[in-house]
């Protein structure tokens, strides 16, 4: 009880010397005030307005300095043009810029160069996209009898892009692009003719009747485009008059549901022609089969090409170049994807190494990640800007600091895991503790670093909170994942050492 007494009496008589000390500065600082305002009050006003905006000015840089310390300002994204609002010039920058970073370019470079191409030869560019066994290359032949199409009569017989030649009545140059069928079984096939459809200046998309769900969502894609559609409706000889207008006004229906502004005279029912195989039934009652040719009916497409065309390609070679403009601009972003990854997996790996051979340094087992936090610093900031992030040193920090809290959860399994890592090479003897504690930090930093690679593909910045917790989360994974590759680093870096 008497210690209690001893303590409150004491903690009085600090509260009564704080309070002394506090007046006492009082009363300085409101004497000190008083003067200078007296002195200045007997000057010039000039000096007054001077000496009065200096201490604001001086006043205001504290507050804000104190602010950026201490209140973290949501990071925002700079988001890059429009990709309809994309110019060669902007596209071709970008592409310089990532060709000197070391990103491969190639395929975005030979979007711009075709499309250059094709603006030199001056034809227009029309697209027959569609399912497989639509008939798309028998239309092709129809219009260009003597082309050399490949025709199959099973179906599919298109597996790359083929292009042939064709005139209007006006005389213009036009090119016929035979894609591959959708929905077919080779891989790869629908991106190759969608991309040859957004080279187009027309798509025309070829059907036999009423869209099944594959169509209308291919006719989806198709419209996102924004340039022009014609819808051929092919194999119109199978059906009536009558079932060809409920068909025709079916499809004007479907496109105003995808949300197609495309003009009635656009939607057209045409027959490719080619052979069919009928059954005859002789006068004896057996029946044969008959391959006859049957003549095909295209005028419609002809007209609604011509109609199409009448007023000239240059508007939409507009919408053809935006196309083309988008699709280089999603090529160089793949590419710039592919790279980072692959970046980001070396700036890991030498961390890793680093903190490797920083842990056989010490031989000193511990929990804390920052016992190498040069390391794990100098790999947060390569993989922010590698990522086009620009976060604060308090950012950085607190990452930091946040996945050194979930470390000490996760040292044992990591322990453990090193150890059993090790114990699958051969020849090395007993496992040492320094060797075991230099493949646990490797592992602690190969975690750290991919996980803070997954936030930053996500989010496209440093998000201390979110990173720290994809790091818990998914430490065990990678932990497992990562062992063999990380002891073998531990075993090479020893063997330098000797």
């Amino acid at each position: 009880m008497k210690l209690d007494r001893f303590i409150r009496v004491a903690l009085g008589l600090l509260i009564f010397v704080v309070f002394l000390v506090a007046i006492g500065g009082l009363l300085f600082f409101t004497q000190t005030a008083l003067n200078v305002w007296d002195r200045l009050a007997e000057g010039p006003a000039v000096l007054r307005y001077v000496y009065t905006g200096a201490m604001l000015a001086l006043f205001a840089a504290a507050v804000y300095l104190v602010w950026r310390l201490l209140v973290r300002r949501p990071v925002r994204a700079v988001e890059p043009p429009s990709a309809d609002r994309l110019t060669r010039s902007e596209i071709e920058d970008r592409l310089r810029h990532a060709d000197a970073v070391g990103v491969d370019v190639a395929e975005a470079q030979a979007e711009l160069r075709e499309l250059a191409e094709r603006q030199e030869s001056g034809a227009v560019h029309l697209c027959f996209f569609g399912e497989v066994s639509t008939g798309k290359s028998s239309l092709i032949k129809a219009l260009v009898p003597e082309a050399e199409v490949r025709i199959d009569v099973a179906g599919g017989s298109t597996v790359d892009v083929r292009h042939y030649r064709w005139r209007d009545d006006r005389g213009t140059e036009i090119r016929l692009a035979d894609v591959p069928g959708t929905g077919g079984h080779d891989a790869g096939l629908d991106e190759m003719a969608l991309e040859e459809a957004r080279r187009a200046e027309v798509v025309l998309y070829v059907c036999e009747g009423d869209l099944n769900r594959a169509e209308a969502s291919s006719i989806a894609r198709l419209l996102e485009l924004d340039k022009p559609l014609i819808l051929v409706m092919n194999k119109s000889d199978r059906y009536t008059h009558e079932e060809q207008a409920a068909l025709m006004q079916r499809l004007l229906e479907r496109l105003d549901t995808l949300g197609g502004d495309v003009r009635r005279d656009r939607i057209v029912a045409v027959s490719a022609g080619g052979v069919a195989d009928i059954v005859e039934r002789r006068p004896d009652g057996s029946e044969t089969v008959v391959r006859r040719r049957r003549p095909a009916d295209i005028g419609v497409l002809v007209v609604a090409i011509n109609r199409l065309l009448e007023f000239g390609a240059e508007p939409i070679d507009v919408r053809r170049n935006r196309a083309v403009f988008r699709l280089a601009a999603e090529k160089l972003a793949e590419a710039e994807e592919q790279y980072r990854a692959q970046r980001s997996e070396q700036i890991v790996r030498n961390a890793t190494r680093r903190a490797v051979i920083g842990a056989l340094a010490a031989v000193s087992p511990g929990t804390d990640i920052l016992i190498q936090g040069y390391v794990g610093t100098t790999m947060t900031r390569e993989l922010c800007k590698l990522y086009g992030a620009a976060p604060r040193d308090l950012d950085i920090e607190e990452f930091l600091n946040l996945s050194q809290s979930r470390v000490g959860n996760a040292l044992p399994l990591t322990l453990a895991v090193a150890g059993n890592g090790l114990k699958a090479f051969p020849g090395i003897g007993t496992v040492a503790g320094g060797l075991v504690h230099a493949v646990a930090y490797g592992l602690i930093f190969d975690a750290l670093g991919r996980s803070l690679m997954l936030t930053l593909s996500k989010h496209g910045e440093l998000m201390p909170d979110q990173a720290a917790q994809e790091f818990e989360e998914g430490i065990g994974e990678r932990l497992e994942a990562g062992v063999r590759r990380v002891a073998k680093m531990a075993l090479a870096e020893k063997a330098k050492g000797r």
